[in-house]
C-alpha cells in the first residue's frame, strides 16, 4: 500500500469501522474480542503507527514529561556542554521514564510568563524542575492542574511540591571531617555560588560544622567563589589559589567538576596531590573514579536522584499517591587517592 497508514485503511482491512479501530487503540472496551483480535492484526500486517498526537488529545494524556531547568545566556548549550552533573541526572530521568512508557522533554526556563505559555502549549503530562526558579514562577506553578516534582531546591514552595534533595549539609560535613582527621586545619571551600545557591549554602554549613566541632575557627579568606560548576572554573579558580599566599593545605569543592580543574591548575605547577594538597569534590560523577589521582568525594549518586524523581512524577500522574512527596536522600564519602595526610 502506497503512502501513510490511515485508520480508515485499518478499517477496511479488518472489516470494521474506523470507530472501532479508535476503540482497539484508544483501550476502551467497546468492541467484542474477536473483533479486537482482528484489528490488532491488521495493525500488525499494515504496520499502521498512530498519530500520538491524536492519541493523546483523546485520551487528554501524551505521556510526555517535560524537564525544565532554568535557562543560562538563552541556552541550554552551557549547562550540558560543561556540567557533567546534569547529564547524568538526565539519564536516570531518562531511563525511568522510557521504561514506563513515557517520553522526554526538555526545556529551559527564561521567564515565569514565557514558561508557563510553554507549558500551556505542549500537553505534557507533568513536569520536573531540575534547580532554582524565580519565585513568581513557583507561585504561578501552584496554580497548575499538572503535577510537578522540584530537584535541589531549597525554598519555602517546596512544601507545595513533590521534591527531592540531597541531605547536602550532611555531605559538607563529611567532607570536612575526612580532611581534619588526616590532619588538615586550613581548609579551603570552593562554592558554585555562595549568595544564590541554597545547595552550596547548605554544604557549606556543613563545613563549618565540622571545623567548629574540631576547635578550627572558619576564615573568610578561605571561602571562593567559582559563579558555575565547570571545569573552566575550577581551573580558574585554581589559578587565583597559586596567585596569592596562603596556607591552605586542603580545598573541599561543592562539585568533582570543579575540584578536577582546580587539580589540573595546581599539577600544571608542578604541585602534587594529595602529597602538597589534598582535594574532596562533591557528586561522585562517573569519570571522578579515572582522574589521575582519582578524585575523593561524596557521593550522591546523580543517576539514582534523576530515577526518583522520574518515579515520583510518575506516581503523582497515575495517582499511586496522593500525598506530596518529600524525599531527602544520603550521602557518602568516597575515599580515593587526592587526600592523605598533611605531611608534618
Amino acid at each position: 500500500m502506497n503512502g501513510k497508514i490511515t485508520i480508515r485503511d485499518v478499517a477496511k482491512h479488518a472489516g470494521v469501522s474506523p470507530a472501532a479501530v479508535s476503540y482497539v487503540l484508544n483501550g476502551i472496551n467497546k468492541v467484542s474480542d474477536e473483533t479486537k483480535q482482528r484489528i490488532l492484526k491488521a495493525v500488525k500486517e499494515l504496520e499502521y503507527e498512530p498519530n500520538l498526537t491524536a492519541v493523546s488529545l483523546s485520551k487528554r494524556k501524551s505521556n510526555v514529561i517535560a524537564v525544565m531547568f532554568p535557562l543560562v545566556n538563552d541556552s541550554l548549550v552551557t549547562m550540558f556542554k560543561d556540567n557533567h552533573y546534569q547529564s547524568e541526572m538526565i539519564s536516570g530521568i531518562e531511563y525511568v521514564l522510557r521504561k514506563n512508557g513515557y517520553d522526554l522533554l526538555i526545556s529551559g526556563v527564561q521567564s515565569p510568563s514565557e514558561c508557563m505559555k510553554w507549558i500551556r502549549k505542549r500537553n505534557v503530562d507533568g513536569l520536573v524542575f531540575l534547580g532554582v526558579f524565580p519565585n513568581r514562577l513557583y507561585e504561578e506553578m501552584k496554580a497548575l492542574s499538572k503535577p510537578i516534582v522540584l530537584v535541589d531546591t531549597y525554598d519555602k514552595y517546596e512544601r507545595y511540591f513533590n521534591h527531592i534533595t540531597m541531605n547536602d549539609e550532611e555531605g559538607g560535613y563529611q567532607a570536612t571531617k575526612h580532611l581534619i582527621e588526616l590532619g588538615h586545619s586550613a581548609i579551603g571551600f570552593i562554592a558554585h555560588r555562595m549568595t544564590n545557591s541554597p545547595i552550596d549554602h547548605k554544604r557549606f554549613i556543613g563545613y563549618e560544622k565540622a571545623l567548629k566541632e574540631a576547635g578550627i575557627k572558619p576564615c573568610k579568606s578561605h571561602i571562593f567563589e567559582a559563579l558555575d560548576s565547570s571545569f573552566e572554573n575550577g581551573y580558574r579558580v585554581g589559578k587565583e589559589l597559586l596567585s596569592r599566599p596562603h596556607s591552605m593545605s586542603a580545598f573541599f569543592a561543592s562539585s568533582d567538576t570543579l575540584a578536577l580543574g582546580i587539580m589540573k591548575a595546581l599539577q600544571e605547577d608542578g604541585k602534587r596531590i594529595p602529597e602538597d594538597y589534598s582535594i574532596v569534590g562533591f557528586d561522585d560523577l562517573t569519570f571522578s573514579s579515572y582522574a589521575t589521582p582519582s578524585l575523593t568525594t561524596v557521593r550522591q549518586d546523580v543517576f539514582n536522584k534523576g530515577s526518583v524523581a522520574a518515579t515520583a512524577i510518575i506516581q503523582a500522574i497515575e495517582n499511586e499517591t496522593t500525598a506530596l512527596q518529600h524525599i531527602r536522600l544520603s550521602t557518602e564519602l568516597v575515599q580515593r587517592e587526592s587526600t592523605a595526610k598533611k605531611k608534618g
